[in-house]
């Protein structure tokens, strides 16, 4: 039975991502698995074309930053003190941090970009904010979601380690493991 795209399915997807020059970004060297039906698993525009497709379909678009990992946004930069730091700091590592003037529970998910003798450059942007994307992918599996899925609103994938994993805040949405 081929099963069309609807919502409460599990799409499994193989995909690439690439910036408009075609330089590969992500290579999908994973399978994609979400839930479909506006769960937030993956960019909105990729599930609209999505929907109602079969497996073996494939689906290529262009994303502009907003309809991907958003705009770059400089006020996500800070510089702060290097002895406020562990000695074994290293360009690439990630610490949360507090956003200014948003709830308790708000975070930002900080990458170490730059250090000097006396700073550390911390960037709280999606390594692609501000990049135009090209999402290619193929329709590889779909299947009706299970009821706890569509309560948990997440479909179990192959790379889920812990059911009770929390969904991010959307900033790093799963539409592609573009690092």
């Amino acid at each position: 039975m081929n099963v069309q795209v609807h919502k409460n399915t599990v799409v499994t997807l193989e995909y690439n991502v690439t910036d408009l020059e075609g330089e590969l970004l992500d290579a999908g060297q994973e399978a994609l698995v979400y839930l479909h039906g506006g769960y937030d698993d993956i960019f909105p525009r990729i599930e609209e074309a999505l929907h109602e497709k079969r497996v073996g379909d494939t689906v290529t678009l262009k994303l502009q930053p907003d309809s991907a990992f958003g705009e770059y946004d400089a006020s996500l930069v800070q510089v702060e003190p290097r002895a406020s730091f562990p000695p074994g700091i290293e360009v690439g590592m990630q610490f949360e941090g507090a956003v200014e003037d948003a709830e308790e529970d708000d975070f930002v998910l900080y990458r170490v970009t730059e250090i000097t003798d006396d700073t550390v450059v911390l960037d709280g942007n999606h390594p692609l904010a501000g990049t135009a994307l090209v999402f290619t992918c193929t329709i590889t599996a779909v299947r009706p979601a299970s009821t706890e899925e569509i309560a948990r609103g997440h479909a179990r994938g192959a790379n889920d380690e812990d059911e009770d994993d929390e969904d991010d805040d959307g900033r790093n949405a799963p539409a592609c493991r573009c690092h």
